[in-house]
């Protein structure tokens, strides 16, 4: 029992971490409804500031409170640049716009410190005293105590101000109504502003004071926000103690777990512990949350108009896919063998790409979980293959219904999920597969690679060291890369004429609004399961081409912060369009666009980083301009030249497409092309 008790009180100063970054999240929802994904991120940026003011980083070197003040400043100002270049332009845009934005945030500021700083981990100047408390005859450092004290201070101290203050009357008006709080005299802007800087300095504070007692880590950091988001969703994003509380809970539980995996009766592999627990038990505690209260999250009366991305219907498929197939296929053969591998690499991401086009683009739902499924996908062809002698074309088959029936179950634990909260499960359940999983040498590689042997169908080699080879006869032969053209092809007009089926219409119909489709006959529970399925086999796919490609799979190739990144270069691209998953693939990690980048530009081994903070950039920069998508706007404004309306039929000659209409159904019509996002 006191073991139990010592490693709950030693789990105050990660809980007061984890409660400060909840806190930062109910700020900026209150103040301006957005769901942050970058308050562990500002957290990682404190104490790397904090560190470079004591450590002479910046060439000078400032006692403790200077240099805590200047931090606490430094993270004023930063509130202040995410609020007016990420937030404040997309007031009038849809929340999955907004929540992709703090994304960005999210990815840019993670770059920047990659860059300034490495990913080795640092030891933060000490703040608190290193002295020591017995409690019930366990000895714990003060430091647990205070950290533990400062954040239920602040959520005291928050409550009271949203309570008992014209500032806090005024930020909960504008959350009822913010029509009726600008008739009233008050600035939504100006009260998103503080709240946003508010939220920023308070997560930055408890970051300084607890990095020396947790370390800081660019890595690790910014994934906080996922058991933040955990407190936050039970504090039903409004209420500042039950956030400190569950932060401070969520701590402690997850040291006394840690102390539970040193026990000889835990489970273990090799000797060691069972990895990835914790993350597990931040991923159950969201499902919880969101069972509790997902369908109940509170609502803002916001001025906005709540529009997604067009969705065009496109024609004419036939002839925009044959020439550029005939291309990519010649280039496989004429291109160098480096070039040749980022070809099949970027017609793979492509398929994973679509993925997001079906899950996202179609039915709104903004889910990181696809990289996750896809190496879920790749473990299960190696195991299969290595272990039991499976081979092609079984093994694929198995892996890509194991990952289509994961994703399944994830989105039946998201049914009372609307909107944008669904990222709060999918990352944390990307997270959880990642080290629970993956990390496992059991399930999956562990901290090594596991070998995927070459695809052969009737004797006949399709892998990458197929007899045929290019013009330089080098490995790896385009066999490959044709196979990986094909199914890349195949799924592309797959996707493309989903969006043109009745399926496809009563996905958009879910998409623009949940409730008038349900009105109108269509069973929104399962379009999302549908949806959610073909998303998830897509991704099976390119997870299985991809194992074959590199012939290993590690848990490193599918990190949380890859598919990030992803999501944002699709975005930038246009998400909702099945040429926007082209671009987004040929510039994922591994591609052409990046080859091309460390061959001419960037020599360093830090391709991936720069990558990250352009498409962090682009996704800033292009919400700004057009929120819809670089494609998306290119498709409007053809529309506006082409002088065309939506009621008046189809651009490029394509006929009117009707509105959705239920199987069975009489008097009024479904929703129509408009409402879904024509």
């Amino acid at each position: 029992m006191q073991n139990l008790l010592l490693f709950a009180l030693l789990g105050l100063g990660s809980g007061a971490l984890i409660a400060g970054v909840a806190l930062g999240v109910v700020l900026s929802y209150r103040g301006s409804g957005i769901i942050n994904l970058s308050t562990g991120a500002m957290v990682m940026l404190a104490g790397y500031v904090f560190w470079s003011f004591r450590s002479g980083k910046f060439g000078f070197t400032l006692p403790t409170v200077p240099a805590l003040a200047a931090t606490l400043l430094v993270m004023a100002l930063a509130g202040i640049a995410v609020e007016l270049v990420a937030f404040r332009p997309l007031r009038r845009a849809s929340p999955l716009a907004k929540l992709v934005a703090s994304l960005g945030v999210l990815l840019l500021v993670q770059a920047v410190v990659l860059l300034a700083y490495g990913t080795s981990p640092l030891s933060s100047p000490a703040v608190l005293p290193a002295s020591t408390v017995s409690v019930l005859g366990v000895t714990v450092e003060v430091a647990q105590f205070i950290l533990a004290g400062v954040a239920v201070a602040i959520a005291i101290a928050l409550s009271l101000l949203y309570r008992f203050t014209r500032f806090g009357l005024a930020t909960r008006a504008a959350a009822e109504s913010e029509p009726s709080a600008m008739l009233a005299g008050l600035s939504p802007r100006l009260l998103a502003m503080v709240n946003t800087v508010l939220g920023t300095v308070v997560a930055g504070l408890l970051g300084i004071l607890a990095a020396s007692v947790v370390g800081i880590n660019s890595t690790t950091m910014p994934l906080l926000i996922i058991p933040a988001l955990a407190a936050a969703l039970f504090a039903r994003f409004t209420s500042f103690g039950i956030a400190a509380a569950a932060g401070l809970l969520i701590g402690a539980a997850e040291s006394i777990l840690y102390f539970l995996s040193t026990q000889s009766w835990f489970p273990s592999q090799n000797g060691s512990a069972l990895p990835g627990v914790q993350e597990v038990l931040e991923f159950l505690l969201i499902v919880a949350a969101l069972w509790w209260r997902g369908s109940s999250l509170p609502k803002r009366g916001e001025f906005v108009e709540r529009s997604l991305p067009p969705v065009p219907r496109q024609g004419g498929l036939a002839r925009r896919v044959a020439v550029p197939s005939i291309a990519c296929a010649a280039a496989l053969v004429i291109l160098p063998y480096d070039f040749r591998q980022a070809l099949t690499t970027g017609l793979i991401a492509t398929i994973l790409c679509l993925s997001f086009v079906v899950v996202t683009g179609y039915v709104g739902q903004l889910s990181v979980l696809q990289l996750a499924l896809a190496g879920v996908s790749g473990f299960t062809v190696s195991h299969l293959s290595t272990g039991a002698g499976i081979g092609f074309p079984l093994a694929p088959l198995i892996g890509v219904a194991v990952a289509t029936i994961l994703g399944v179950l994830v989105a039946v634990s998201a049914l009372r999920v609307r909107g944008v909260t669904l990222v709060v499960l999918t990352l944390a359940a990307a997270e959880a597969i990642q080290q629970f999983v993956f990390a496992n040498s059991s399930w999956g590689g562990g901290q090594s690679a596991a070998t995927v042997p070459q695809p052969t169908l009737f004797g006949l080699d399709l892998g990458t060291r197929a007899g045929f080879k290019g013009l330089d006869n080098l490995l790896p032969s385009p066999v490959f890369g044709f196979f990986a053209l094909a199914v890349a092809v195949a799924l592309y007009l797959l996707v493309a004429n989903l969006r043109r089926s009745d399926l496809g219409r009563r996905m958009l119909a879910v998409r623009s609004n949940e409730r008038a489709a349900a009105a109108a006959g269509v069973n929104v529970r399962a379009v999302k399961m549908t949806a959610f399925g073909i998303g998830s086999a897509i991704a099976g796919v390119a997870g299985v081409l991809y194992a074959y490609d590199y012939g290993t799979v590690s848990a490193s190739s599918y990190d949380v912060m890859i598919c990030l990144a992803l999501v944002a270069s699709m975005y930038v691209l246009g998400v909702t369009m099945v040429q926007g998953a082209v671009l987004g693939g040929l510039g994922a990690t591994g591609a052409v666009l990046p080859l091309i980048m460390q061959k001419w530009i960037f020599p360093e081994n830090k391709i991936g980083i720069y990558l990250q903070l352009f498409a962090a950039t682009g996704l800033l920069i292009q919400l700004n301009i057009f929120p819809e998508g670089v494609l998306a706007a290119m498709w409007q404004r053809r529309q506006q030249r082409l002088g065309q309306r939506d009621q008046r039929g189809s651009p490029a000659g394509n006929p009117p497409e009707p509105a959705y209409q239920p199987a069975v159904r009489t008097g009024s019509p479904g929703p129509t092309e408009t409402a879904v996002g024509r």
